[in-house]
């Protein structure tokens, strides 16, 4: 009579499938939570470019500093937004990649104004 010889797992195989499964648990719970938070994070996002659009256009165009000078004026926690501005426009734009994008112009006897918002 045979014998039947022992079933060996390979660990190493049984740790990457163990693994795998946590990683994408994990990546479907952070695009749940990207999903749930969508609304207030897309807000945040365009209240701060449009305020970074502003002070900087107004920085800028009104107090006659650099650019990267007038990032000095921005509140805590604005570190994802950048600024780029249009020199012959005397415009601003505030951005925050993939998210928002506001654009202030200066206009004599109004100051720095935002664009009109698309929403």
């Amino acid at each position: 009579m045979a014998t039947a010889k022992p079933v060996r797992r390979n660990k190493a195989a049984g740790r990457r499938f163990r693994w795998s499964r946590i990683v994408l648990l994990l990546g479907l719970l952070a695009a749940l939570t990207a999903w749930f938070y969508r609304d207030t994070v897309m807000a945040q996002a365009t209240a701060g470019t449009a305020y970074g659009a502003r002070v900087a256009c107004s920085c800028r165009f009104i107090g006659g500093r650099d650019l990267k000078d007038c990032e000095k004026d921005f509140e805590p926690g604005m570190a994802l937004v950048s600024l780029s501005e249009d020199e012959a426009a005397k415009s601003v734009t505030a951005s925050v990649p993939l998210l928002s994008s506001q654009t202030a112009t200066f206009r004599e006897g109004y100051g720095c104004v935002l664009e009109k918002w698309d929403e």
